[in-house]
């Protein structure tokens, strides 16, 4: 063959593998507790080596939900069946907090038996290729969605529905999805798609739609709290950075603080303590 027809091929091979996607690394869920999903090819698991999390004692006015969400948790790192469970209701009382606080105390009880997975709300419809990734993996996983809801005409939220429960796959044994959301069923109530539809039966559109919150086993709601717990909030904060300031001092300005934000919540609560630790010249972890 002559000469420069073998370097032509050869050049345009380099180009080729130039141009090919990277191959993907072999997934593990080796060297961390918690990773985040990136389907953008390559997809890959990016571990997380500090998970931004409060300690669970640290959590107060949630004394029901933290118990019920800490025995299916724990039940599930042990090995058990488990279910999945929305976390729904008013924003900034510990949704996510006490997630990933759970999944601190599973760890604790049986090291690194249980890996935390987040995926972002926009990548929701790459969760069965997540779920290929992890079924063949020996470690148990939990899959964290925060802030997930969907909108009327958002069809993402089917993907969800034969994934959770239906699909002819499946949830893998090693797999629990949490879910945390301001929304009780994930969409918004609103009954103007069935008046204006062509439905035979008024709710049939609705019905579809809420079909998917039945798919978590567990449902545990978050309310705003009261006063009283939004003080105890802000004072174990307050023990636990052992901030010089008096108990009157400190309740002055959390009142004061939650009157500016037209809000009590947990949120609110730390939000103050970052400011009173700013304050005082405190530094925080």
């Amino acid at each position: 063959m002559d000469q420069s027809i073998i370097e032509l091929v050869a050049r345009i091979a380099d180009a080729l593998e130039r141009l090919a996607p990277p191959v993907a690394p072999p997934v593990t869920l080796d060297g961390a507790d918690a990773f985040v999903w990136h389907p953008n090819p390559p997809a890959h698991l990016a571990p997380v080596t500090q998970v931004s999390r409060v300690d669970i004692a640290l959590l107060k006015g949630v004394d029901y939900q933290r118990d019920i969400l800490l025995e299916n948790t724990i039940r599930f790192a042990r090995g058990l069946p488990a279910n999945n469970t929305m976390l729904w209701g008013a924003r900034g009382m510990g949704k996510s907090s006490l997630v990933k606080a759970t999944h601190a105390v599973a760890n604790q009880e049986n090291p690194g038996s249980l890996a935390l997975i987040e995926i972002h709300r926009e990548d929701i419809r790459t969760l069965p290729d997540l779920l290929n990734v992890l079924r063949a993996q020996p470690r148990r996983c939990m899959i964290l969605c925060d802030d997930l809801s969907f909108e009327k005409e958002d069809s993402d939220y089917k993907a969800l529905k034969s994934v959770l429960d239906g699909g002819i796959e499946g949830r893998p044994e090693n797999v629990v999805f949490y879910a945390t959301s301001n929304r009780r069923h994930l969409m918004p109530r609103d009954m103007s798609e069935n008046e204006r539809g062509a439905a035979i039966h008024a709710t049939e559109t609705t019905e579809e739609k809420v079909s998917l919150s039945d798919r978590f086993g567990l449902w545990l709601g978050f309310h705003n709290c009261d006063q009283p717990t939004y003080f105890s909030m802000v004072e174990a904060y307050a023990a636990a950075m052992q901030l010089p300031i008096s108990a009157e001092d400190l309740r002055a300005h959390a009142v004061e603080w939650s009157m500016t934000r037209g809000a009590r919540s947990g949120r609110v609560a730390w939000q103050c303590i970052q400011d009173i630790a700013g304050r005082l010249g405190v530094k925080t972890a």
